[in-house]
């Protein structure tokens, strides 16, 4: 059995720009839980943009789909916003065999500036995070450093999704003890995800946070790498191990 790597916790846009080794950018609520559901109906690959002008420069020029929002709003000529539920109900057709670039105010700037310093970024959340456990403890040679970054709310304020989220992962990758039944009761209560269960926002549907808390849905790990410059994520499957 390879030893496990040396854990960082990082936390925010700051300690996404410190991250070493394999970065594992955690937006759970709800980033790249959106990205992971897009890949799962069959986008071929996720363009990461920290500026919403180059998605729509990049939509016009190409003809990708632009999801994505700024303050948790859709952007005026983006074909979604930053919401799982809404890509649930577009639904494959729109999404299979398309490129889509993503822009989020946390979980996509944080991937472009981890992207920087870390040798790999793999975009984290809940309903991959046993694929994503197990992909990393496959690499040859293994990984001395991971990072895990928990990217908050808008990349400046600490939310326990993605800080328990890291936990998760945290356990997945070393055995270090976690408790999912209190990480999500303190998840629950939050005022951060109590936006999206009180329903008083269009832009936070109550369904969000249903879909985006989901624990190992897919066994496909999104691994985003730099392409002239720019962030390309594509999905890469795996096979499941049973549950422990």
């Amino acid at each position: 059995m390879q030893p496990s790597p040396r854990i960082l916790r990082k936390s925010l846009l700051a300690g996404a720009s410190e991250a070493q080794g394999i970065a594992v950018v955690i937006d759970v609520l709800r980033a790249f839980t959106t990205a992971a559901y897009m890949m799962h109906l069959g986008a071929k690959e996720i363009v990461l943009l920290a500026q919403a002008k180059e998605v729509l420069r990049l939509k016009e020029e190409t003809g990708c789909l632009a999801v994505g929002e700024v303050d948790g709003k859709q952007v005026a000529g983006f074909d979604l916003g930053n919401s799982p539920s809404a890509v649930l109900a577009a639904g494959r057709a729109l999404f299979a065999g398309h490129r889509v670039a993503q822009r989020t105010s946390a979980g996509v700037t944080g991937a472009v500036a981890a992207s920087q310093g870390a040798s790999m970024v793999i975009l984290g959340s809940y309903v991959t995070a046993r694929a994503t456990a197990c992909y990393i403890q496959g690499l040859s040679p293994p990984p001395e450093v991971v990072s895990l970054v928990a990217m908050g709310d808008i990349g400046k304020y600490v939310t326990p999704d993605d800080e328990r989220c890291a936990d998760y992962l945290h356990h997945l990758l070393t055995g270090r003890p976690y408790d999912h039944t209190a990480a999500l009761h303190e998840i629950v209560e939050h005022e951060c995800t109590q936006r999206f269960l009180q329903g008083n926002y269009a832009h936070y549907p109550a369904e969000d946070a249903v879909y985006c808390l989901q624990r190992d849905l897919f066994d496909f790990v999104l691994v985003a790498t730099l392409e002239a410059g720019t962030l390309v994520t594509r999905r890469i499957d795996g096979s499941r191990e049973e549950r422990r």
